[in-house]
């Protein structure tokens, strides 16, 4: 039996005590310390970055050499870090690019994706809706990562899930599907983080 929903549960209460600005930053915490791809000195793109949670956490892993990127509609309230930079932008804009390049000509290292869609409680439009997100993420994974970075996105899981993981799997050399202990016990919500990207020009594994 389900339990029942708790908005204010033990990981809301931890974040509230810790000053983070989100009780899903647990939930990119614990995927990071299981990948171990967020490491000091990295570029790190966010995307649906606001309130910032995710922020705080990889701008400290990252530390002052390291630079993390938050993306989002909405504007995010800065941070005390210098490493971490936000901008208002749509990534699906023709113009994102040259905003994202502004702040760095690097290619990125790892490209993070905390997107989901508005949600209407008909579970086969969640899922195709956050499956429409996480292709954008992916998207722009392909177009901003450097030859062996990683990938991290939230996706409800359905019926589409499966396809989606395959082009995961086409593009790097390392899949898994994890789901955070911070995830909420009703939610469908897991995250597909991915290893060693593969650029187009480069041969796929067999």
């Amino acid at each position: 039996m389900a339990k029942p929903y708790d908005p204010h549960d033990r990981f809301y209460r931890k974040a509230k005590a810790e000053g983070l600005r989100a009780r899903s930053a647990f939930k990119i915490e614990e995927l990071a310390e299981r990948l171990g791809v967020v490491k000091p000195g990295i570029a790190v793109l966010d995307l649906g970055a606001a309130p910032g949670g995710w922020l705080q956490v990889l701008g400290k892993r990252v530390g002052p050499a390291g630079l993390v990127i938050g993306v989002d509609l909405v504007e995010i309230k800065a941070l005390s870090m210098p490493q971490v930079k936000t901008l208002v932008a749509d990534v699906t804009a023709p113009e994102f690019a040259a905003q994202l390049e502004a702040l760095t000509p690097r290619k990125l290292d790892l490209v993070t994706s905390d997107m989901a869609p508005k949600t209407t409680g008909i579970r086969a439009t969640d899922e195709a809706r956050s499956l429409a997100l996480c292709r954008i993420a992916l998207g722009c994974a392909e177009r901003h990562l450097r030859s062996g970075g990683a990938f991290i996105t939230k996706v409800f899981m359905g019926g589409d899930f499966k396809p989606f993981e395959n082009e995961v799997r086409r593009r790097f050399e390392s899949v898994k599907v994890m789901r955070p202990e911070a995830t909420r016990d009703r939610s469908f919500e897991v995250y597909i983080t991915a290893r060693g990207f593969r650029p187009a020009s480069a041969p796929e594994a067999r």
